[in-house]
C-alpha cells in the first residue's frame, strides 16, 4: 500500500526554516528577563511532539546537554504552551496558516465539508459528557474543511452528550469570521453535510451567509414521504466526505488535545502539514 503524502501526516517536527517563515512572526516574546537558554525552535518541536504522543509531559523525551542531564524541564515547555495559548499566539499561527494556503491558492472553497466527531477523555477534564450513541465519555467539536481537507475555521466544543445540530450556528460565524480576515469570498460556496443538521435553523443560518445547504433529508422516522417542495441535493458533492473527512479521521482526532484536565485547550495540527506544501512551491 502505498504512504500518504508527507501533508497528511501528523507533523512532529519543522524545520527551522519553516519556523521562522511561518511559526515565529505569530508567537509573542517576554520583554523582560533573560532570553531563554533554548531556542523557540526547539521548544516548539517539543509541544509537537508532547501533543503527537500524547503521553504525560513527564515522560516526554528530552534531548541532554553537554553535562548528560536533560536541556529543559519539561515543566518549562507546558508553562510556555500554556502562555502561548493564553494570549492567543496559537489562534494567530492558526490564522497566518490558513491565509498562507490562500494566498498561494491551496484552498478549495467552492465545496465547504463539515462534520463533527466525538472523542474520548482518558484523563477527565471539563467540558464533558456520556455519549449514549458512541459509548463513550469525552466531548464533542464541530469543523469545517475544503475539498483538500485543510481545516478553515476553528473548532467549537462541547460535551458528548450534546446533539451537533445546535452547533452548527455556533460554528458558521467563526467560519465567515476566518474568510473575511483571509479575504476569501464564500458567497456561492457549497457547505455539504449529513442528515443530522437537517433543519430549518441550520438551512437558514447557511442561506443567510450567501452559501448554498447540501444537506440530505432527515427522515425522523416518518413513515410517509414529507409534504412541500424537495430541498436541493447533490450526492455526487456528499459522497466527496467519504474521500475527505472519512479518510482522515484519525488525523482529525488529533487536532486537539485534552491536557492535565483542561479541556479549553485547543492545539491545530494539521495546517503545520499544509505549511510544509506551501514551503515546497
Amino acid at each position: 500500500m502505498t504512504g500518504n503524502p508527507c501533508w497528511q501526516a501528523i507533523p512532529t517536527k519543522l524545520t527551522e526554516a519553516q519556523f521562522e517563515a511561518f511559526v515565529l512572526p505569530h508567537l509573542r516574546r517576554g520583554r523582560r528577563g533573560p532570553p531563554p537558554t533554548l531556542s523557540l525552535h526547539k521548544i516548539f518541536n517539543y509541544i509537537l511532539k508532547a501533543l503527537y504522543m500524547g503521553c504525560q509531559w513527564m515522560m516526554l523525551p528530552i534531548e541532554s546537554n553537554g553535562k548528560g542531564r536533560p536541556e529543559i524541564h519539561h515543566t518549562r515547555i507546558y508553562r510556555i504552551m500554556r502562555r502561548w495559548q493564553a494570549d492567543g499566539s496559537i489562534e494567530r499561527i492558526f490564522s497566518g496558516t490558513v491565509r498562507q494556503l490562500h494566498q498561494d491558492q491551496l484552498l478549495e472553497l467552492s465545496v465547504i465539508h463539515g462534520d463533527g466527531m466525538t472523542t474520548a477523555a482518558k484523563k477527565g477534564g471539563d467540558n464533558l459528557g456520556y455519549s449514549g450513541h458512541k459509548h463513550l465519555k469525552g466531548c464533542k467539536v464541530v469543523a469545517f474543511c475544503d475539498r483538500d481537507c485543510n481545516i478553515i475555521a476553528p473548532f467549537v466544543t462541547a460535551p458528548g452528550n450534546r446533539n451537533e445540530s445546535p452547533l452548527l450556528r455556533n460554528a458558521l460565524p467563526k467560519l465567515t469570521d476566518m474568510a473575511r480576515a483571509i479575504g476569501a469570498d464564500l458567497r456561492g460556496s457549497t457547505v455539504s453535510l449529513d442528515g443530522v443538521y437537517d433543519c430549518r435553523d441550520n438551512r437558514r443560518a447557511i442561506f443567510n451567509r450567501g452559501m448554498s445547504p447540501n444537506i440530505p433529508e432527515n427522515p425522523r422516522g416518518r413513515k410517509t414521504p414529507k409534504r412541500g417542495r424537495k430541498q436541493n441535493f447533490y450526492p455526487a458533492i456528499f459522497e466527496e466526505r467519504f474521500r475527505t473527512i472519512y479518510m482522515n479521521v484519525p488525523h482529525l482526532r488529533e487536532f486537539f488535545v485534552r491536557s492535565d484536565g483542561q479541556g479549553r485547550l485547543r492545539i491545530y495540527i494539521r495546517p503545520c502539514c499544509s505549511l510544509r506544501r506551501c514551503g515546497s512551491r
